[in-house]
């Protein structure tokens, strides 16, 4: 995959182009060294239950509105149910231990079940947004599943937030933000374990938005100017 992470709005003055990611390298690097990730994380994998919940944390400030990645508008185009935003769903749930159980059991059960793949060898274009249905993705496909696969169990769509970060090598990197009533927590293809979002060790650009098809940007930070070379 190819993540544009574009400016957050005309008034930032930011390059506009943004940085390209290629986060599907970044998963097939994943399979080789997981502990690239975050300190930690591996072992919070093994070691959260089912039933544990996590401690709370403060929900992510977002800022103004922000322009979507164009593979979003191209799948938006393809799925239109997928990005409509229906305000009479809860933009906030409440994290409980059902709930908990739910979230770790999908993100192990599509992070297993899905190999990577970059969209150039997948699609033969540079960067497409879909879902991973023949067993092949890139990170923004895990995480369209993922949120499918919640939707069908009953979770609102509203809350479930598809997000753009700088990860730790510096690429872009896209995750499912799962909003709750103690925090805002990541569902990711890079790790098994649900974390809060300040404990994942990305920089959080931009996310859907929760009031309309706009996205938002996130904590104040702009989109870096450099070009992803993985």
């Amino acid at each position: 995959m190819r993540v544009v992470v574009d400016g957050l709005d005309r008034a930032s003055g930011v390059d506009r182009q943004g940085l390209f990611s290629r986060c599907a390298r970044v998963a097939q690097l994943t399979l080789v060294g997981a502990t690239l990730l975050i300190g930690g994380a591996t072992s919070q994998a093994q070691t959260q239950t089912l039933a544990a919940l996590p401690d709370a944390s403060a929900a992510i400030e977002r800022g103004g509105t922000a322009k979507p990645v164009s593979a979003w508008t191209d799948f938006c185009q393809r799925y239109a149910a997928e990005c409509a935003v229906d305000t009479s769903e809860p933009a906030v749930i409440t994290l409980t231990p059902a709930l908990m159980k739910t979230l770790v059991a999908v993100n192990r059960r599509v992070n297993a079940r899905i190999k990577p793949l970059t969209d150039q060898v997948h699609w033969g274009v540079v960067d497409r947004w879909d879902f991973p249905d023949d067993g092949y993705g890139d990170c923004e496909d895990y995480q369209l599943l993922k949120r499918r696969m919640l939707v069908e169990r009953g979770l609102p769509r509203r809350a479930l937030r598809m997000t753009v970060v700088i990860d730790e090598i510096g690429e872009g990197h896209a995750v499912l933000m799962v909003r709750t009533d103690r925090g805002d927590y990541i569902l990711d293809n890079k790790t098994n374990a649900i974390l809060a979002w300040q404990r994942t060790g990305y920089t959080y650009v931009k996310r859907e938005g929760q009031d309309s098809l706009a996205w938002v940007s996130l904590n104040g930070v702009a989109s870096p100017v450099t070009t992803a070379n993985r």
